[in-house]
């Protein structure tokens, strides 16, 4: 399993005001840190911001992009998912993950039989919950990530070894 080159730090939510400024929502541990890994880039890489941010606004920050000067472009951006290198982010204890290394590890049981692969990580206020569809499933299945449950995470291998409770798959 490759680690991603760019790790997905902030989302655009939309303008702010009428200068060219963006509601930006940061996905950081400390939120005012994604200013840190500037300069940030849209997802294909094509366009890189320089960033200033501004005041705290209801969950995110008023924030000046470079080469950002009206509100319509702003608003043009609303959507766009803004990455950094991984060379700039901190390394993690071992017991932590940045969710792009965990997207795509297959799932397996206790017993090694594959229950499915990650499509995404949630995190709804109660802590981080394991989005997996795999086989045999017609909807997705979202599994509570505590070490109880998720006992092993190897991302060399490609996998997260699970004890899910009974009945969830």
């Amino acid at each position: 399993m490759t680690h991603p080159e760019r790790i997905c730090v902030a989302a655009i939510a939309g303008s702010f005001g009428v200068r060219g400024e963006v509601r930006l929502k940061s996905f950081t541990a400390d939120p005012a840190a994604v200013a840190d890994y500037a300069p940030l880039t849209t997802e294909d890489g094509a366009r890189s911001f320089d960033l200033t941010l501004g005041k705290s606004i209801k969950g995110a920050f008023a924030a000046r992009l470079s080469g950002v000067r009206t509100k319509e472009e702003a608003d043009a951006l609303k959507g766009t998912r803004l990455f950094a290198l991984r060379s700039k982010m901190p390394d993690l204890p071992d017991d932590e993950f940045y969710h792009a290394d965990l997207i795509g590890l297959d799932v397996v049981d206790t017993g090694g039989t594959v229950l499915g692969r990650i499509r995404a990580i949630h995190d709804h206020g109660a802590g981080d919950l394991l989005e997996v569809f795999g086989p045999g499933l017609k909807s997705t299945v979202l599994v509570p990530f505590t070490r109880e449950i998720v006992p092993t995470v190897d991302i060399a291998a490609g996998r997260v070894v699970a004890d899910p409770p009974e009945g969830l798959f």
